[in-house]
């Protein structure tokens, strides 16, 4: 029972299978384990804030998963069981259900947003928050150390019992949310028209038909905004038209066919719990991976000169060169995972080292100046705050970026390790693979994951093989700024990686 339980997490989160409808893939997030979980949030939360159950407020949003409904009835149930009380919060988005523990007007002592982020339609999961923000890899294991213990006593009764409502309100947390967003908004452009800030302005959203709808109806749209030619902005879990993921090739084709065939000024896109976003600049250009942590930088660079801005591992030296050279910023480039990159922005903050922007090539970006939550609708605001403010002078956004390097060939390889010792192998390789291009007389300048190789003179560009944390891979990472750098780059790769035994190195 308790390993059950425990392949549920992934990393700082729980995720699993919530419905049937992919073949050779089972239901393993089940009601039981649902109400269990509920009920073992219920039981650590009132450990950790010091409270009795019985004292503590629980929020729960879903975003539009087929599922979310279900498991959202019984993990109301387990929490309810041990006596505290539920908010219900209906469709909602990642950052808001944070939120809703800083409001005002709700100021939960916890809350569960049930999300799979851009996973499959038949997967589900929860993302769990308390005052500190999301919860850590360990706060989630012990949660499900707790389910499981619980699990045994949970009866087929319990389960099909309804849900007991004196201790459950509904709470309209998204129009709260979207009126703090919009409010940012107005206070930031200081327009002639306080509550049309956006008027004149084209912008798109596609939602892919997850949770982040209500960024062009009820932020955009309010504030004067032309949201002609929007897409998908209607929940359905199926995801019937494409992923919502900014990092899916069909997803950004998407809104940059959108944003050009509507003459927008600007497109958004989010994943389907709206903690990550991509923009889409009037041209088609897409705005994404490097150049949207670019982006945001610039915006913040004036009033922040010489801040720390940390990236995942795999952002490339043309986005070091921009930062450093260009904005006058400096440049960590740190470790892949967004609790990493959130977290190195708290630590350094902390030490008095100022970071006021940590973000992920995936889109998650999270801001100091709000509460380190990686928030797309957040960083969209900034963008759009941007726009508005590029309008009024006469300039467009794309003047931002306009230094940094758009000549790239890249790519990505996996290797397979083929031994069940993959970890120490791995760690085998990457020592051997330093030492020879120590050898070689190769830059290697500092790493936080993996190996990084940056080349100039017989080509100009980089690369970094680091292992993958769960699996039995090994991805390494190639950039040339033409592709005659690209493959240069590769031949050196592959002497680098050759004569390992159990690293299959054919993919290169």
């Amino acid at each position: 029972m308790k390993t059950d339980f425990l392949k549920l997490q992934n990393g700082s989160d729980i995720r699993g299978i919530a419905c049937e409808g992919i073949e050779g893939e089972h239901i393993n997030l089940t009601p039981m384990s649902a109400f269990a979980i509920g009920q073992a949030f219920a039981i650590w939360l009132a450990e950790k804030t010091g409270k009795d159950a019985t004292q503590c407020i629980i929020g729960i949003g879903t975003d539009s998963r087929i599922t979310g409904p279900a498991l959202k009835e019984q993990l109301m149930k387990g929490i309810l069981a041990e006596g505290s009380y539920v908010s219900d919060c209906g469709m909602a988005s990642t950052p808001a259900m944070f939120m809703s523990i800083v409001y005002p007007e709700t100021q939960y002592d916890g809350s569960i947003m049930i999300t799979a982020s851009h996973l499959p339609f038949n997967r589900n999961g929860f993302k769990f928050f308390d005052k500190d923000g999301g919860l850590e890899k360990a706060d989630i294991t012990k949660i499900l150390e707790i389910a499981a213990e619980l699990a045994p006593q949970i009866t087929q009764e319990a389960l099909d019992a309804p849900v007991a409502d004196e201790k459950v309100t509904a709470f309209d947390l998204i129009s709260l949310y979207c009126a703090n967003l919009c409010m940012k908004i107005c206070d930031d452009v200081q327009a002639e028209v306080y509550d049309e800030p956006l008027k004149g302005l084209k912008i798109v959203v596609d939602a892919g038909n997850g949770a982040g709808g209500f960024f062009a109806t009820k932020v955009l749209q309010i504030l004067g905004a032309d949201i002609e030619g929007s897409a998908y902005l209607d929940p359905d879990g199926t995801f019937p038209n494409h992923v919502p993921n900014p990092e899916d090739k069909a997803a950004m084709k998407a809104i940059c066919a959108s944003t050009v065939a509507s003459k927008a000024d600007l497109g958004l896109i989010f994943d389907t719990d709206v903690d990550r976003m991509s923009a889409v600049l009037a041209d088609g250009t897409p705005i994404n991976r490097d150049s949207i942590i670019a982006m945001i930088a610039a915006i913040l660079a004036n009033d922040n000169p010489g801040s720390t801005i940390i990236t995942d591992s795999v952002t490339s030296d043309r986005l070091t060169d921009f930062l450093e050279n260009k904005l006058g910023l400096k440049h960590l480039c740190y470790m892949r995972g967004y609790k990493n990159v959130i977290n190195k922005c708290k630590e350094l903050n902390a030490a008095g080292i100022n970071s006021q922007l940590a973000m992920e090539t995936s889109g998650h970006g999270c801001l100091k100046e709000n509460y380190y939550l990686d928030d797309g609708a957040y960083l969209a605001v900034k963008l759009v705050i941007a726009l508005a403010k590029a309008a009024k002078a006469g300039t467009t956004l794309d003047t931002l970026i306009a230094d940094l390097s758009v000549e790239y060939v890249a790519r990505e390889v996996r290797f397979k390790l083929l031994t069940e010792y993959f970890k120490a192998y791995g760690k085998e390789v990457l020592a051997a693979f330093k030492k020879r291009a120590e050898m070689a007389g190769y830059q290697l300048p500092t790493s936080h994951e993996g190996i990084r190789i940056r080349f100039s003179g017989i080509a100009t560009g980089w690369m970094l093989l680091r292992a993958s944390l769960h699996d039995p891979v090994m991805v390494l990472n190639l950039e040339g700024q033409t592709q005659q750098d690209l493959d240069v780059i590769t031949g050196i790769a592959q002497s680098l990686v050759e004569g390992f035994e159990a690293l299959d190195i054919s993919t290169l």
